[in-house]
C-alpha cells in the first residue's frame, strides 16, 4: 500500500511539474537553435524553437505592445516583432565571417513557436559560430540548445546562461 501511494504522489508531481497551461509556467526554460548547410542551394537554413508563451512574455516586455502569436490577424505585426527580436539576439558566422540572415517567418507549432531564417550565399562551411541571446534579458537559467548540421556530421551543444557561443569545425 505505501508503494502504491509512494508512486501515486511522485506521479502527481510529475503531472503538475509538466502541465502547461496558461497560468502554470513550464519548469525548463529552453530553445533550441538548428543551423543546416544545403550544399545544393549554397545557403545555411537555420530555425529556431522557443515556447510560446515565454516568447510572448519578451516581446511584450521589450516592445511594449500587443502581442499573440497565434492570432492570424495579428500575422503581420509579430512577423515585425519576431524577425526584430531574432536577428537582434542571434548572430552567426560562417568561416569566421558574420553573415546576414534573412528572416523567413515563423508558425505556432503546439506550445512553441518555430522561426526559419535563410543565409545565402554559402559555397561551403568550415566552421560556423552561434551567438544567442534568446531569451537571455527574461531569465537568467535560460539554455540553447545549438545544433549545426553539414550533410551527415551533427554537432551539438548547450549554451547556459550567461554564456552565449558556440562554435563548430568541419
Amino acid at each position: 500500500m505505501q508503494l502504491l501511494n509512494t508512486k501515486l504522489v511522485t506521479l502527481f508531481l510529475v503531472f503538475a511539474l509538466f502541465s502547461t497551461t496558461k497560468e502554470a509556467k513550464h519548469p525548463l526554460h529552453v530553445s533550441t537553435t538548428e543551423v543546416n548547410f544545403n550544399s545544393k542551394d549554397k545557403t545555411l537554413e537555420v530555425s529556431c524553437r522557443i515556447f510560446s508563451d515565454d516568447f510572448e512574455s519578451i516581446l511584450v516586455k521589450l516592445y511594449k505592445q500587443k502581442t499573440d502569436l497565434a492570432n492570424p490577424a495579428l500575422k503581420t505585426q509579430m512577423d515585425v516583432l519576431v524577425k526584430k527580436y531574432l536577428l537582434g539576439h542571434l548572430q552567426i558566422k560562417a568561416n569566421g565571417k558574420p553573415v546576414s540572415m534573412n528572416y523567413i517567418g515563423f508558425e505556432i507549432d503546439h506550445e512553441a513557436t518555430n522561426i526559419y531564417l535563410e543565409i545565402e550565399k554559402i559555397s561551403s562551411i568550415k566552421t560556423v559560430e552561434i551567438n544567442s541571446t534568446i531569451l537571455y534579458d527574461l531569465f537568467d537559467d535560460q539554455m540553447s540548445i545549438v545544433h549545426i548540421v553539414k550533410g551527415n556530421i551533427r554537432k551539438s551543444s548547450k549554451i547556459l546562461y550567461p554564456d552565449r557561443s558556440f562554435m563548430a569545425n568541419f
